[in-house]
């Protein structure tokens, strides 16, 4: 039998001081194609799997449902995430897959445990760097004005690398999260976005989603975004 694997969590926070040795059903908790989830126990872990039919393409629904469950089991216990479409071909390779990197997840669950990660959307319309977002286009030949169009392409990438950097201390600052994970790209509206994952304790998130408006204030001509609690997606060594 094939299953879908959605994510690591301690067996105790389902089972309690039991502990169980063969798959046991979560109640009330759904997962793609809205089939029943289980914990496949392994020690101390649970990985929280259900049945999987192979089809010929997991779409945007199924997405949802594999965030949903990942979801729904944050919300009792730390979690570790697999990657959407993680699927182990029988018992056997999901036995051994825990087995190989339990010193792995044992890490994880001991970093994470009563943590959550907030998420913050920097994007930024400021025209002093409106001139720094443009595109330089390089000739099709090579020569000097191939390299001075280089040179210039290069400058303006180090000018928005150094605004992200700067933003992202500001905002590091502002919320002083335990650990952070920072993404800068350009969008079509001509500005320039900045995704910020910040790790935190979870019994702070009332008071990091208070510092919003201080973030507001102190970041003049930066549209900011808040999303949170997620599960720490962005904070898991080796992203399974």
């Amino acid at each position: 039998m094939a299953w879908y694997a959605y994510c690591i969590t301690e067996q105790q926070a389902f089972q309690g001081s039991i502990r169980a040795r063969r798959p046991f059903p979560v109640e009330g908790l759904k997962g793609i194609g809205d089939a029943q989830t289980f914990g496949y126990p392994s020690g101390e872990f649970a990985v929280i799997v259900s049945e999987y039919v192979p089809v010929d393409e997991l779409g945007q629904k199924a997405l949802l449902q594999h965030a949903h469950v990942v979801g729904e089991c944050f919300k009792r216990t730390t979690v570790l995430p697999f990657r959407f479409g993680t699927v182990f071909n029988d018992d056997e390779v999901l036995r051994r897959a825990v087995r190989l990197n339990r010193k792995a997840f044992t890490e994880g669950v001991s970093k994470l445990k009563g943590k959550a990660e907030m998420h913050l959307k920097l994007l930024i319309k400021d025209g002093s760097l409106r001139e720094a977002l443009q595109e330089v286009e390089l000739p099709a030949t090579v020569g000097s004005e191939y390299l001075t169009k280089l040179r210039e392409k290069a400058s303006r990438q180090r000018e928005r690398q150094t605004k992200a950097r700067a933003l992202s201390v500001q905002v590091h600052k502002i919320f002083d999260p335990l650990d952070q994970d920072v993404c800068c790209r350009k969008v079509n509206s001509g500005g320039m976005l900045i995704d910020i994952a910040h790790l935190i304790e979870h019994k702070q998130v009332e008071k990091y989603q208070n510092r919003y408006q201080t973030a507001t204030r102190h970041l003049p001509g930066v549209e900011v975004v808040m999303s949170g609690p997620w599960p720490p997606y962005h904070f898991i060594t080796g992203k399974r």
